[in-house]
């Protein structure tokens, strides 16, 4: 028997800053004993809550299920240990798998060299027993396995996610730097946008926002096109109770009002994407896209902004950041009147330039950058 069907203990990694969030989260769909941990919440679930979780959640990027936890002073004893574990529960000699790790404060210093003395136990093991190994395939393996140290600690998991969770599916088109989707998940759920009156968003890119937007309001889940979960995998996966769990998510879809969701960009490469990812989606075609500069835009009174403003200048006439963003703010005050606004910015030194008092701003990294969440009410 392997930990995780000992204990019934998860691992799901989240995105930095939005811990407390994911916590919310994990309790709404039926985690329990839920508690912070480096780079992530531990969490017990039942078979159900796991397969829900993988399935619907917004804001993890992975779930893992550990499969043994051990002292380890050495790659020799890593080996050792990997070697021991029956990985033929999982997959078979013809299947594929890639290992992703990381060490802290431990004997071991390399993540790349302890990750290697694991594929090797691991391949050794089937060579032994079948004379065949699974191949390590980069790209799209058929299992993915984490392997952690921390503090002499070695915990080898499996990826029940089966891959990064912010992978949706929908983005069949893209922009450059484009909006991770958990980060926009995350940017929605902070609006607390319930419907009750229109979104839009006037630097739509490729549509991240709004796609996570009607993803939310809509009650489609997250990985309703996703093709496969790691934890089809388990050795005591029940095929019957996901499919009932997949089928009750679909059941709760609701349509989308026409009009509730809008947004615009100034390239058309980018409005095309956003049409494209939309269109991935259940009532995506009903999201109204136009081909606008912000600055030519009606009033926009009595709405909920959600946007992402370009980190460069790309706009006719204006040649510096800091005009850039006196004019947003000009065109908050003067057309956006009655709207709750929240706009994502790459630093905090960029909040002073719009020219507003904000209600509130929240520390939201990604990718590299020290980014900010801030929240304007025009009265």
């Amino acid at each position: 028997m392997f930990e995780y069907q000992e204990r019934h203990h998860f691992f799901a990694q989240t995105p930095g800053g939005i811990e407390e969030l994911a916590c919310r989260e994990l309790a709404e769909l039926g985690a329990a004993n839920i508690r912070t941990a480096y780079r992530g919440l531990r969490f017990e679930a039942e078979k159900e809550t796991l397969y829900r979780i993988n399935y619907e959640a917004r804001l993890l990027t992975r779930v893992l299920a550990p499969l043994k936890t051990f002292h380890c002073h050495n790659t020799d004893y890593l080996y050792r240990q990997a070697k021991s574990l029956d990985w033929s529960a999982f997959i078979s000699h013809d299947k594929t798998f890639a290992i992703f790790s990381t060490v802290s404060h431990s004997t071991i210093k390399h993540s790349q060299y302890a990750a290697l003395c694991l594929k090797d136990g691991i391949v050794d093991y089937f060579r032994d027993r079948f004379g065949s190994r699974p191949k390590v395939s980069r790209e799209d393996p058929d299992l993915w396995i984490n392997l952690h140290i921390e503090n002499d600690l070695a915990t080898v998991s499996l990826d029940t996610s089966g891959g990064s969770l912010h992978r949706r599916g929908y983005r069949k088109e893209g922009v450059e730097a484009p909006m991770q989707e958990t980060l926009a998940a995350a940017i929605v759920r902070l609006s607390e946008w319930d419907g009750s009156n229109e979104l839009y968003d006037p630097f739509c890119g490729s549509g991240t926002l709004l796609a996570e937007a009607l993803m939310k309001h809509c009650r489609v889940p997250a990985g309703l096109l996703r093709k496969r979960f790691g934890f089809e995998y388990l050795p005591d996966f029940d095929a019957a109770l996901w499919l009932r769990i997949k089928d009750d998510g679909e059941k709760r879809i609701r349509p989308l009002r026409e009009g509730l969701l809008a947004g615009s960009d100034l390239a058309r490469e980018a409005v095309r994407a956003a049409a494209v990812n939309l269109g991935a989606l259940p009532f995506g075609d009903k999201v109204a896209l136009d081909i606008v500069d912000f600055r030519n835009l009606g009033p926009l009174q009595n709405r909920v902004i959600v946007c992402n403003p370009p980190h460069g200048i790309r706009l006719k006439g204006i040649d510096s950041i800091s005009t850039f963003y006196k004019i947003l703010g000009d065109f908050f005050k003067q057309k956006c009147k009655g709207s709750s606004i929240f706009v994502f910015l790459g630093g905090k030194d960029l909040i002073p330039l719009i020219g507003l008092k904000p209600s509130w701003k929240k520390a939201l990294p990604s990718g590299g950058l020290d980014g900010r969440l801030v929240k304007f009410e025009i009265y």
